[in-house]
């Protein structure tokens, strides 16, 4: 979940991997208003749920309460707080604050589980494929320019050369060398023709794409590397975390009767 812009500060903070017990001390006072120690534990948790609660993370967060304190008093010996954009201003924040302690609680009371995010890894490992592919391809701009590269391969002539003088693709230079990737990196069509062919097959007809049209050789397949689920798994509960978010946020604002 992101972090307001104003708490920007605390960021250089959350990496520190120790974690450290609360501070045992007084409320801090600032004009003779306390900031109690409750506050900036509740305004770490609020910016960073979850994060190791350092030392020097709890010092950034208390220094940052300090400030806002001594600008606020200033705001209300103003009184900001009480005209018209004021108000406006204060009633907005209340809105983003409750809607990110609800999102909070919410993803509290519905922790991702380990079932979902081993069901999601293995989702994205059906979808990207067992396999990838060293790949080479001529793209030109009309198919009859690319019926005529299969013809004239096909009798004899050399792949690389063909890419090198007539591919509009950049990887005419390596005589049409895509390198080594899976399907997902193609745009679909080129990855389903990609998909059919047999080590060292050319594509018996051309590919059309929105770049033009392809001639496509398969060169080499092998199998996929995969990283465990344990190095993927916390990149994966970020993601469900994110889309569950997104699914009650959508929700909520269907529900929602607009007059």
């Amino acid at each position: 979940m992101k972090t307001t812009p104003a708490l920007f500060l605390l960021a250089a903070a959350l990496a520190a991997p120790v974690i450290a017990p609360a501070a045992e001390e007084a409320s801090t006072k600032v004009n003779g208003v306390a900031i109690p120690q409750a506050r900036i534990d509740a305004f770490i948790h609020l910016v960073a749920p979850g994060q190791p609660v350092t030392p020097d993370l709890r010092e950034k967060a208390k220094d940052h309460l300090i400030t806002q304190e001594a600008i606020a008093q200033e705001a209300v010996k103003r009184g900001l707080d009480k005209n018209a954009e004021g108000s406006v201003a204060l009633e907005i924040a209340r809105q983003q604050a409750l809607a990110q302690l609800y999102l909070q609680d919410y993803a509290k009371r519905n922790p991702i589980t380990e079932e979902a995010m081993k069901k999601e890894y293995e989702r994205a490992k059906a979808d990207i494929g067992e396999k990838e592919f060293k790949t080479r391809h001529i793209l030109v701009k009309t198919e009859d320019e690319a019926k005529a590269i299969i013809a004239q391969i096909k009798k004899g002539g050399n792949f690389e050369k063909i890419a090198a003088e007539k591919s509009l693709d950049s990887s005419k230079g390596n005589g049409g060398d895509l390198g080594w990737s899976g399907p997902e990196r193609y745009v679909p069509p080129f990855a389903a023709a990609l998909k059919k062919l047999k080590k060292g097959q050319l594509t018996d007809a051309p590919v059309q794409s929105q770049f033009g049209w392809h001639v496509i050789r398969l060169d080499d397949e092998r199998a996929r590397k995969f990283p465990s689920f344990e190095e993927v798994k916390p990149q994966i509960q970020n993601q469900l975390q994110q889309q569950q978010q997104q699914k009650i946020v959508s929700d909520l604002r269907s529900k929602a009767k607009v007059e």
